[in-house]
């Protein structure tokens, strides 16, 4: 499969650290066998050296989606030896089994919004280290999908308090926007992605 499935709406938004031309926050979004995989990438510090990390790290996901998430995250360590270094959160969605799976090392934040009565969130468990440097044992976590559950991933550049930008609905690249637009600190790179269980 090489195309983007329907029943996922997907949106990112984010900028480089003011002054900066490239960013060291990256998406990765890429089909698998049974659906996506979704990852967010930081970039130890901002600038060219955690840009050039990040994107060598999104070059070894995009080769490696297919593996266990141990696999693929040692593959992400070996390959940035010589690196500044990454911290990732990857999630993967299997989308014939309705189900969402998530692992990461280091500080991206990433949490599974529940539509209902009340909003609930799901936190993604992440293993200290640095991809590059110190990498973990990473146990990933799995649980079901139901329809308009919304993944959500954050790097550091933007407050952890994002309800408030959920809190007006709407598309998955609008949620993105407004999430940003509102929570973005504005002192580092930033980067929100958003895909929504349709």
């Amino acid at each position: 499969m090489s195309e983007w499935p329907a029943s996922l709406d997907r949106g990112s938004a984010g900028a480089p650290h003011e002054g900066e031309e490239r960013s060291g926050d990256l998406a990765v979004f890429v089909p698998t066998a049974t659906g996506v995989l979704v990852g967010l990438i930081d970039g130890l510090g901002h600038g060219p050296e955690a840009a050039d990390a990040a994107e060598r790290c999104a070059a070894v996901v995009r080769q490696h989606a297919e593996a266990e998430a141990q696999d693929l995250l040692q593959a992400c360590h070996e390959a940035l030896v010589q690196t500044r270094g990454v911290v990732m959160t990857v999630a993967w969605f299997d989308l014939e089994q309705a189900r969402l799976s998530w692992a990461g090392v280091g500080n991206v934040d990433a949490r599974l919004v529940r539509q209902g009565p009340e909003l609930r969130e799901d936190v993604a468990l992440v293993f200290g280290g640095v991809l590059g440097y110190r990498m973990p044992n990473v146990r990933p976590a799995s649980m079901s999908l139901q329809r308009g559950d919304l993944l959500v991933m954050i790097t550091d550049g933007i407050e952890s308090a994002i309800s408030p930008g959920l809190a007006g609905g709407g598309g998955a690249q609008t949620m993105a926007d407004r999430i940003f637009a509102m929570h973005g600190k504005g002192s580092d790179d930033a980067l929100v992605v958003v895909v929504r269980y349709r």
